[in-house]
């Protein structure tokens, strides 16, 4: 059995220092007024504004070339900026998965005219992506999917369905995955990726998916016969396997992948002040210490991406750990705590507690279900 290499990351810079100051104080500026229950929403949050106000102060395509909007800095001083907005809460949805991984997939993959015309308004706050990868009755195994797109001139007429599309009501593009030949049972071969404009789709219907909370960001988007450029096509005909689990490099290994409950540990951290409480005490320290490996890990992966290295392994590492440690604090918490979880009070704890316990069921399943990183895992480790 092998050994999964994390390579250790740098030391912060004075710069990276230098800039969690600046962005704290940016945040407290235009997020100060938000209730712990509205920073437990975390990455959940909608808000163009705010994503136009990152774009404006240099926050967003960090790490991109600056002849597409980018400001050229590097994986860790972007990393900065996700973690202390996920630690804020802050409404990031309306630029999150642009920011982290189609922007980046464009930037790798798509033509002069994609990355001119796409890339700056992305950096700008502009624009808004969802994921067009899962599929009902497949899931996270991407390599069954069904959603077929057919060459027909100068368009591709796209048929088939997608779920749990966040924020497809609300945004802009997404980036399609689907088979351009053969059939599900080639799995790998034959699929391909397509910018699909969702306010310009002949033939393409948006239905809403209310989630445990009561809260609409899921969707299922239904093509019939959908009228996509054959301009739109990311990367090369026929590799999308390839291109979309390169992208998931970028979607798995972020700190919102044991992030998203934060606002909680917080909470739960200021309900205990002050108790003598043994096992409060080795509770709250073990958590603690699971996330410091945690956030090192994360920070490994980005020192993966910023050296150009396939980080797919070790970014579902974090993903599958990360997800662990975010389902399991809600049960720590009711533990230690006698207070029941109600999404209808003003208080903060049992706000967010409900919030995050209504939640955090599907933690283990976006961005690829526990099964599924298990096995790539255990590829990786060669007990598979």
């Amino acid at each position: 059995m092998s050994a999964i290499p994390f390579p250790a990351p740098p030391a912060d810079t004075d710069e990276v220092l230098a800039l969690r100051t600046e962005f704290r104080a940016f945040l407290d500026k235009h997020l100060g007024h938000r209730t712990p229950r509205q920073r437990s929403d975390n990455w959940y949050g909608f808000d163009r504004s705010f994503s136009l106000e990152m774009g404006k102060a240099g926050y967003l395509g960090m790490t991109w070339p600056k002849q597409y909007g980018g400001h050229e800095r590097s994986a860790f001083e972007r990393a900065v900026v996700v973690e202390e907005s996920l630690a804020a809460g802050a409404p990031v949805g309306a630029h999150w998965i642009a920011d982290r991984q189609s922007g980046p997939s464009i930037l790798k993959f798509g033509t002069d005219e994609q990355k001119e015309t796409i890339l700056p308004r992305i950096a700008a706050g502009e624009l808004a992506f969802g994921i067009g990868m899962s599929e009902p009755d497949s899931g996270s195994d991407l390599a069954a999917t069904r959603t077929k797109a057919v060459r027909d001139g100068d368009v591709y007429r796209v048929t088939g369905t997608k779920v749990w599309t966040s924020f497809a009501h609300e945004a802009d593009y997404v980036i399609l995955f689907c088979r351009t030949s053969g059939t599900p049972a080639d799995r790998h071969q034959g699929t391909s990726q397509l910018l699909v404009n969702l306010r310009e789709t002949p033939g393409l219907t948006i239905r809403p998916i209310i989630d445990l909370a009561g809260q609409h960001h899921f969707n299922e988007m239904h093509f019939e016969d959908a009228i996509v450029p054959a301009k739109n096509l990311l990367g090369r005909e026929g590799d999308g396997w390839n291109q979309v689990m390169s992208e998931l490099a970028f979607e798995r290994s972020g700190p919102e992948r044991f992030l998203s409950s934060i606002e909680l540990m917080v909470q739960l951290i200021e309900v205990l002040k002050g108790r003598e409480d043994d096992a409060a005490l080795a509770t709250i320290g073990r958590l603690t210490a699971q996330l410091a490996v945690l956030r090192r890990l994360s920070r490994s992966v980005a020192a993966m991406l910023q050296n150009k290295q396939d980080a797919g392994l070790q970014a579902s590492i974090v993903k599958d750990v990360g997800a662990v440690w975010e389902q399991t604090l809600p049960d720590f918490a009711r533990q230690l705590v006698d207070a029941e979880p109600d999404p209808r009070t003003a208080a903060a704890y049992a706000g967010v507690l409900a919030n995050i316990v209504h939640n955090a069921p599907s933690w283990s399943l976006r961005g690829g279900t526990r099964e599924i990183l298990r096995g790539i895992i255990a590829r990786g480790l060669g007990t598979r």
